[in-house]
Parts: C-alpha cells; sequence; structure tokens
C-alpha cells in the first residue's frame, strides 16, 4: 500500500510535473495585452504616409483594490473624463477590466502621473495610435482607424488583414481572487508586426494636387473638388485626391458624407466635353474621319430625331476641319462623328473603353456609372451620348479611358497599391500591371494625341499650355442634374490633360464642382490647375523639356508673350544696340553677360524682366 501511494506520487511530482504545472499556470494566468504593432502605410518611394505612435492604454484589476470609485476618483482627475462611468466600469466582477475609451491611448505625461499615485490593481499596458505626418493629405483615401486600432474605412479597412498585428502580452500569475502567486515567476508573450502596404501614390505628386485643389476650392468657393493623376503606361495611381479633406486622427468630427466619400471613384456625373475624347478615337479608328483634309459646317445647332442640339457657340463655327472640331469642342461635329459611327459601334467602343463597369482598381466605394438601356438608345441618346451628355460615369473610368486613348490603345486596370511587405521587409504580396484589352491601333493613339495637343495649343483647352511640355487634353463643362432635371447655372467644370502629348508619362484631371465668382467652362477654370499641377511634377515624373512643342495661338484678351533672346557674350552698349524692348535687370560690374535668367528661348509674359549676370 505504501509502495503504490510512493509510486503515485513519483508519477505525479516527477514524471507529471511539467504537464501539471502547464495546466495550473493555465487556469492562474493573466495577460495585460500590449497594442499591436500595427503596419505602415508608406508611398511608392517608401516615405511614410501612416506612421504609429505610443499611447499607453491602462487595465484594471477590480479584486486587487478595496475601493474601486475611489481609484476611479483618482484616474478620473488626471484624464478629465467621466468619473461615474469609470468607477461603474471598475467595479466590474470580472478578473481584468481594459479602461477603453475612457483610459485608451492616454499620453505618456498622463500615464506618468497616474503610475505616481501607486493605484493597486491598476497596470499600464503598451498601446499605440496612428500618426499622420502629412495631416489631412490622402485622408479619404486613407480612412482611419477605430479606438481599438481595426480599419473602418478607406485604405485602412481594405487591407486591415495585413495591416493589423498582434501585440506583446505580459503573463501575470494570479490565484482567483487575483493575488499574485509568489512562487510562479511572470513572464511575456511575443506578438507580430503588421505588414507594410506599400501605395503607388508619390507623396510629392500628391501635395501639389491637393494644395491646387485646396487654393481653387476658396477661390471659386467650390462646392467640393477632385484630382487623378495616373501613369498611362501601367494604371499606377499617382495621385488620388477629394476635397475638402478631413483629420483622420478625429474622424468623429468630421461629417460622415466626407470620410464616406472618395470622389474620384465614388461621384458619377455626365461627363460633358472630355468624353468626346472617346467619339474621336473611335471615329479615327473606324476612318470614318479625316482630321486634316474633310470639312464640316457647324451653324450653331443639329437637328436629331426632331430635337434641336445646340453647340456651346450658339452662332456656331462654320466651316471648320475635323481637327478645328476637336480644337472647338463642337458639338454638332461630335454628333456628326455619333451618327457616322452609328448605336452599335458607338455603344461597343464605349463599352470597350471600360464605361459601364467598375475599373476594379480595389479602392472602396467605386461606383459603375449609367449608360443607356439598349432599348431606350434612340438617335437623340445617341447623339447627346457622343458629346458627353445623358451619361453618367466616374472620374477614375474617364482616366482610364483616356489612359487607352493615348498610350497606345490598351486598357490598363488602374491600381493604388504597389506591394504588401511583411514584418521583415520581404514582399507578401506584390501587384503589377494588368492590361485588359487593346482598343484602339497605336495608329489611331498618335491620332488623338495630335489632336490633343492641338486642343492645347490652338483650342478651348488653351490654359493648360505649359511651356517647353508637350500638353494635350480637353475641357469639359457639364450642367448638373437633381431628380432628372438639369439645375440652371450650376456646374462641373473639369479638363483631362496629357504629358508629354507625343509620349504620355501622366493623364492628370481635374473637376471642380459647382465654382462660383467666375465664368463657369472647363477651359478657365480646371485647365490652369491641370497645367499647373504638369508643370510642376513633370520633373517627378522624369519629363525632360522639349522645344518642338505646337507654339500656342494668340486670341484677344491672352497675356501677351515672347521668347526671351540669348544675350549671353553681349556687352550692355551692344544690348543698347538692339533695342530690346524687354526690361533688363543687371547684376555683376563686369561687362559681358555670363549667365541669364530665364535662360534663352524661354517663353515669358509682357512686362517680365530678364535677370542678366556679368562675368
Amino acid at each position: 500500500m505504501i509502495g503504490a501511494t510512493t509510486g503515485k506520487l513519483f508519477h505525479a511530482q516527477i514524471i507529471k510535473h511539467e504537464w501539471l504545472k502547464e495546466r495550473a499556470e493555465a487556469n492562474w494566468d493573466r495577460e495585460i495585452p500590449f497594442g499591436g504593432v500595427r503596419g505602415e502605410i508608406v508611398d511608392r518611394n517608401q516615405k511614410l504616409i501612416v506612421g504609429n505612435q505610443l499611447a499607453p492604454t491602462l487595465y484594471f484589476m477590480p479584486s486587487q483594490h478595496p475601493d474601486p470609485p475611489a481609484a476611479a476618483a483618482k484616474i478620473a482627475t488626471v484624464l478629465k473624463v467621466d468619473e461615474k462611468a469609470l468607477a461603474e466600469k471598475m467595479s466590474k466582477k470580472e478578473y481584468m477590466v481594459k479602461l477603453a475609451p475612457e483610459a485608451k491611448n492616454i499620453t505618456k505625461a498622463q500615464a506618468d502621473e497616474i503610475t505616481a499615485l501607486k493605484i493597486p490593481g491598476l497596470y499600464t499596458g503598451v498601446d499605440f495610435m496612428r500618426s499622420y505626418p502629412h495631416g489631412e493629405m490622402l485622408s479619404r483615401l486613407l480612412g482611419f482607424t477605430g479606438y481599438d486600432g481595426q480599419g473602418l474605412a478607406g485604405i485602412e479597412y481594405e487591407y486591415n488583414e495585413f495591416l493589423s498585428g498582434s501585440g506583446d502580452k505580459i503573463r501575470m500569475y494570479t490565484d482567483a481572487k487575483g493575488t499574485p502567486l509568489p512562487h510562479v515567476d511572470d513572464d511575456f508573450k511575443d506578438g507580430e508586426e503588421g505588414s507594410s502596404v506599400v501605395l503607388t501614390i508619390d507623396a510629392e505628386m500628391q501635395e501639389v494636387v491637393e494644395r491646387e485643389l485646396s487654393q481653387a476650392m476658396e477661390k471659386y468657393d467650390a462646392a467640393q473638388a477632385l484630382a487623378i493623376v495616373m501613369n498611362p503606361k501601367t494604371g499606377e495611381l499617382l495621385s488620388l485626391a477629394s476635397a475638402p479633406t478631413f483629420d483622420p486622427a478625429n474622424y468623429q468630427k468630421a461629417n460622415p458624407d466626407i470620410y464616406n466619400r472618395n470622389l474620384p471613384v465614388w461621384m458619377t456625373f455626365e461627363p460633358g466635353s472630355t468624353f468626346k475624347i472617346m467619339t474621336l478615337a473611335a471615329g479615327l479608328e473606324e476612318k470614318l474621319i479625316d482630321l486634316d483634309n474633310e470639312t464640316f459646317n457647324d451653324p450653331g445647332y443639329t437637328m436629331v430625331g426632331g430635337a434641336r442640339l445646340r453647340c456651346w457657340k450658339r452662332e456656331g463655327h462654320g466651316h471648320q476641319s475635323f481637327l478645328e472640331v476637336v480644337e472647338n469642342s463642337c458639338n454638332p461635329g461630335f454628333i456628326e462623328i455619333g451618327r457616322r459611327l452609328g448605336e452599335e459601334r458607338l455603344s461597343s467602343y464605349i463599352r470597350n473603353f471600360g464605361f459601364g463597369e467598375s475599373t476594379g482598381s480595389g479602392i472602396a466605394g467605386e461606383a459603375k456609372g449609367i449608360l443607356f438601356a439598349k432599348d431606350a438608345f434612340g438617335p437623340v441618346e445617341q447623339a447627346t451620348t457622343s458629346f458627353g451628355q445623358g451619361i453618367s460615369v466616374t472620374p477614375i473610368q474617364q482616366v482610364q479611358a483616356v489612359a487607352a486613348a493615348v498610350n497606345g490603345g490598351m486598357l490598363y486596370k488602374p491600381y493604388i497599391v504597389k506591394e504588401i511587405l511583411g514584418p521583415d521587409g520581404k514582399a507578401k504580396v506584390s501587384y503589377v500591371p494588368e492590361m485588359k484589352r487593346r482598343v484602339i491601333s497605336e495608329e489611331t493613339s498618335a491620332e488623338v494625341r495630335r489632336a490633343l495637343e492641338s486642343v492645347v495649343a490652338k483650342g478651348s483647352g488653351r490654359n493648360a499650355f505649359v511651356d517647353e511640355i508637350r500638353v494635350g487634353g480637353k475641357t469639359g463643362t457639364a450642367q448638373k442634374v437633381q431628380d432628372g432635371v438639369y439645375k440652371d447655372g450650376d456646374y462641373i467644370v473639369s479638363f483631362i490633360g496629357i504629358a508629354p502629348a507625343n509620349d504620355p508619362e501622366l493623364v492628370v484631371y481635374v473637376a471642380i464642382d459647382s465654382p462660383k465668382n467666375s465664368v463657369q467652362f472647363g477651359g478657365v477654370i480646371s485647365a490652369p490647375i491641370v497645367g499647373r499641377i504638369i508643370e510642376e511634377i513633370a520633373p517627378l515624373a522624369g519629363i525632360e523639356p522639349q522645344k518642338d512643342q505646337l507654339e500656342k495661338e494668340y486670341r484677344w484678351g491672352d497675356p501677351i508673350t515672347q521668347r526671351t533672346p540669348d544675350l549671353i557674350g553681349l556687352t550692355k552698349n551692344k544690348l543698347a544696340e538692339q533695342q530690346h524692348t524687354i526690361r533688363i535687370e543687371w547684376h555683376g560690374k563686369g561687362k559681358k553677360v555670363k549667365k541669364q535668367l530665364p535662360l534663352p528661348d524661354t517663353e515669358i509674359h509682357e512686362g517680365d524682366v530678364i535677370h542678366v549676370y556679368t562675368e
């Protein structure tokens, strides 16, 4: 009998010791979690867009404190929160209570002050909250996280599975009443950091674009505005902007209509004349028009199915080539192209260019737009569609389609995420350009590019002209619709530009909703914004200056411009002999010009100054 008892004790204490210890510790342990380190969001050049900052969180074990309400009073005084609500949490019959949201993501100074109070049963857990080094930049794309650190909107929500990290934990061993066990040491359990999301966005480009939108919102007292910059050769979205923005760190204070609507993918509206690029491409591909050798007469209107459809220029453009039809954005001319295409071919091209379906960008909230149903696509609907009226599209559909029209004819899927990097810095998932289909030939695409460059040099898009950058583009002015009725005097004005026009590296689209304080035309409001954006971001895209661009055609009211002469090597006397009308400012005491700014052959406005520097 004694031998049997001894044997059981030996088995329990020696042979099964580790197993029994693990079972006991599983019953005794209490974990204080540390917040998971969420993955960062960075731009294409690894520039930080969203990061993390330390934010302590308090935990309380009620069984370890004789008077939880008294403890709550002390904590509430430091944090300036509702004492009653905190006391109610701290008096729960639970082994451990997370004091959230009252004591979650507190400051280090607050944590230090509370720690100095030495409140029994109160523990500080390490937590993190999102930090935004660029403030509100990209807010409507990025979205935000909730108080529990989980993504609730935008990229934070769409890629939450990758971004989420599992936090470290301190394991404390206590008895049923929460009293620490003296014979068991506490230990530490490692977590895993979340993966980082690398966007296709270029942060420097984004700063330029958002600055321009912000200025436009203020200057024109607009309701909202949006912009997209895309590489037409890959579908990579280099900038995606909506205005107004919001502070993602304080999203609760923002209007949900702002943070729930990423305008470049969510907003649908009649595209207006920017849609004419698709009609032009289809007509050229089917060899139904000749840009240079065929004329069209515009009396200011055309009759279709008993309806009088007018040109934006009431008196009409008269006799013009089809290249001039494009330059002048002549509605009757595009109606004629649509008529030659016919219902089936026009509809087929529109759908092949990606309209009527999601682009598949992977951006939350993307809409599909609205096209006419086949049984409702009569002669009038065919005519209005050909110049961008009566249908509804999204900005990202517009950019996808125009990119295909100018990149050689290939329709690429737009995308916003380049890769997912694990905590070790290695790629877990990579995203590459995805060509959907060819929609037009390279020859047709070259003709489209030529026509769009002519629009900027000689036509309705002249306000987007940039010296030494071959810009092409198309204006758009669309009357807004409410409850099926056009709103008088309320427009969305837009411009879509490409650069350089001979080999596009950028497609830039800007739309301003309900601008005031100006004539409401895309060529007046949006074209110069696109021009300024292209001029500033071109070096970031590796676009070099080009001398062989079409000269901008001067029209009455335009600022008078001229090219700077080459003054290098000349003396003051020689300059005086040439009798230049340009203002010249001398720097230095030498006799000859060694350097000049602006450089020779640069376009300047009348009244501008040339600074010359002597030896």
